[in-house]
């Protein structure tokens, strides 16, 4: 049974203290742009890109988009302006703030004891900053960032921490583990609490002993600790479990970031691509999806709200990719009308539910 470990990197597997990097990282940066822009100006439009970021729960936009969005009009300067500028920050400046961080002892031995045990590895770190950050941040800890499953950082995510979707959105980018997934992070309210919601067994990383509870509450104690834990654990009893309201949510909304999140870099000849000839290709997949939203899912919703005992028939729709012609529609355009189709389903829900 293949463990899943989502592993939060502040304050778990780096000793950060936030409350004095941030302050600092957002000061250099403001020193750095100081010739384009008042420092006092860039402060506020930080904040604000920021707070945006947090309260985001749209699934076709980054939250890089959702920052950019709001950072550059308050800041009254075009991105390309301040790109160089940008770049030679994360570059050069950035990595000279590492003096405020500090390597974990029990960091390195405990993941590459993980890896040994053919666990699977993702970096859940709250995706509010730029690769280049992430991937510093990750080195100061002691490792390369290439040997992870999976990093989450704001350019190819749609939720930070706060939200459930966000755990889901990362279960997603790894096709869905089927096996065990444990959340372990030090924060309360970002690391422990939505991934909770989801549905997600937990580990709350702090300065007590270890100590071993059920599921739903969760367990408790040091990241040394965390090994003898996990040999001692019944892995069985991490599988997740997607069965509340909020869960419901948070999958339905991580299914299209991940696809997007998926989608947004691959070129045009792969979308009709057949890995054999009795596979079906991306842009099959993606308007079986969109139809099967639009003309089943959407209609069963309606159908549950309007009756007592409805009838739901279910059409055959293994022969839509030949009869609809899937092949030759436009992947793009079938990504995005399955995004509106999505949000609609969503609409109904929560209308239902109200």
């Amino acid at each position: 049974m293949t463990l899943t470990l989502l592993l939060d990197l502040d304050d778990t597997l780096l000793n950060t203290n936030l409350e004095s990097f941030i302050p600092a990282y957002f000061q250099a940066l403001a020193r750095e742009l100081a010739p384009q822009i008042a420092p006092e100006i860039m402060f506020r439009a930080l904040i604000s890109g920021t707070q945006k970021m947090n309260e985001s729960e749209d699934f076709s936009h980054t939250l890089q988009d959702v920052f950019d969005a709001e950072f550059f009009p308050q800041i009254n300067t075009p991105h390309d302006l301040l790109e160089t500028a940008i770049e030679n920050f994360y570059d050069n400046i950035f990595p000279g703030l590492s003096g405020l961080t500090s390597q974990k002892p029990e960091a390195k031995p405990f993941v590459e004891w993980a890896f040994s045990q053919g666990y699977r590895i993702a970096i859940a770190t709250d995706p509010l900053l730029p690769r280049k950050a992430t991937y510093h941040r990750l080195r100061w800890a002691g490792f390369e960032p290439e040997q992870f499953e999976l990093v989450s950082t704001y350019d190819h995510f749609h939720f930070s921490k706060t939200h459930p979707a966000y755990y889901a959105e990362v279960l997603g980018r790894m096709g869905w583990p089927d096996g065990p997934v444990l959340m372990v992070g030090n924060d309360m309210e970002r690391d422990i609490r939505p991934a909770q919601m989801l549905g997600l067994a937990t580990y709350h990383v702090d300065d007590e002993s270890a100590s071993k509870s059920g599921p739903e509450a969760g367990a408790r104690g040091k990241l040394s600790d965390l090994r003898l834990w996990l040999e001692s654990a019944d892995l069985s009893a991490l599988i997740p479990s997607f069965k509340s309201r909020e869960s419901v949510l948070a999958v339905l909304s991580a299914i299209p970031a991940a696809m997007n999140g998926l989608t947004c870099r691959i070129d045009l000849a792969a979308w009709a691509h057949k890995p054999t000839p009795d596979d079906w290709a991306l842009i099959e997949v993606i308007c079986h999806l969109r139809d099967t939203e639009r003309e089943i899912n959407q209609m069963q919703i309606k159908l549950f709200a309007e009756q007592s005992e409805p009838f739901i028939p279910r059409p055959d729709t293994s022969v839509w990719a030949s009869q609809r012609n899937y092949l030759h529609e436009n992947g793009l355009s079938a990504l995005k009308e399955f995004n509106d189709a999505r949000r609609e389903t969503m609409d109904l829900l929560k209308e239902c539910h109200d």
